[in-house]
């Protein structure tokens, strides 16, 4: 089988399938491109969520918090803790294991969230460091916000620039292949990787009455594109122009013949509201880059130019493996 997350057809064909719903606390369920689920605990809803980090070697920690967090952000809720598991194959120092649980504590106090419990081993059922986190979170007064949420007419806001957790794993892990990139360059790229919270992204467009959120992973812009309009049974229509794409991002994805639009981007939520702009300029006053990208309408997913968007398939990153 091909790296990456399973396509969107087997995943419903032999996962989702199979999965009913039994418990009347349960009020959001599984589905392509739900990421979240919340669960009613008598008055509040407890927003769920778990996700693996496989190809992320030296900044594994840092990202196992953010990827996780984001996705209760994606629903409007605020992350309060996090169950890790670590797994690490017998060639893994001392050392090793120290930087990445460095990385996990630090992570965890920057956004605030606890680290709850979790499991740790030494396994040779895997060839490098892996990492899954459960997050646990609040969710806000509107409720859960669902990716399925968003309604004709919706702007679709893109926060950051695409690729952007892509880039910064291409920077670490490849750098000796990115014939012709600068130092300064591949340390910029590096960098991203402080970005990579939607956390504070997500809290506003929730409280600004964002009908639906996607936080940009696996897939990229596209993908989430593609899945946001999948889970509302709506078109959408993306000016490709419009997506904010960074200089060093363009130059790496050129290196290695990747495309940007397609790649990892952790760090970018896509957010469909009825007033974009005004969102938009209020999370450019709060110092985080924002555009309007497209517009939810009609029932396909296609670029500006007229071709369809595609669903998302294998990362762009996992070409370089």
């Amino acid at each position: 089988m091909r790296l990456g997350k399973l396509d969107n057809e087997t995943l419903e064909r032999i996962v989702l399938s199979k999965l009913k719903h039994v418990r009347g606390e349960v009020v959001c369920a599984p589905g392509v491109g739900v990421d979240c689920a919340a669960v009613d605990m008598g008055g509040r809803l407890a927003v769920l969520s778990t996700d693996p980090i496989t190809a992320a070697g030296k900044n594994i920690g840092r990202l196992t918090v953010h990827v996780s967090c984001n996705d209760a952000a994606a629903a409007g809720a605020e992350p309060i803790g996090l169950l890790i598991t670590l797994l690490a194959p017998p060639e893994t120092t001392l050392e090793e294991l120290d930087a990445v649980t460095t990385q996990l504590a630090e992570t965890a106090a920057l956004e605030n969230v606890e680290i709850l419990g979790g499991h740790t081993e030494i396994t040779d059922a895997v060839t490098r460091i892996v990492t899954c986190a459960a997050v646990l979170a609040k969710a806000g007064e509107r409720g859960v916000i669902s990716p399925g949420g968003m309604k004709a007419g919706d702007s679709l806001v893109l926060t950051k620039h695409a690729g952007l957790e892509g880039a910064s794993i291409i920077a670490s892990e490849f750098s000796d292949r990115a014939k012709g990139v600068t130092e300064a360059e591949l340390k910029l790229a590096r960098g991203f990787i402080e970005r990579v919270s939607v956390v504070k992204e997500g809290l506003i467009a929730a409280a600004l009455g964002a009908s639906a959120m996607h936080d940009v992973t696996e897939g990229g812009v596209l993908g989430a594109a593609w899945e946001m309009a999948f889970a509302a049974g709506l078109g959408v229509v993306i000016d490709a122009d419009k997506i904010p794409v960074h200089p060093v991002t363009k130059r790496l994805c050129e290196t290695f013949s990747l495309d940007p639009l397609r790649l990892i981007s952790s760090g970018c939520m896509l957010i469909a509201i009825a007033d974009g702009e005004g969102l938009a300029d209020k999370l450019r006053a709060e110092g985080i880059d924002a555009a309007v990208i497209g517009r939810a309408q009609g029932d396909i997913a296609r670029l500006s130019s007229g071709a369809p968007i595609e669903a998302p398939e294998a990362d762009e990153l996992y070409k370089l493996f």
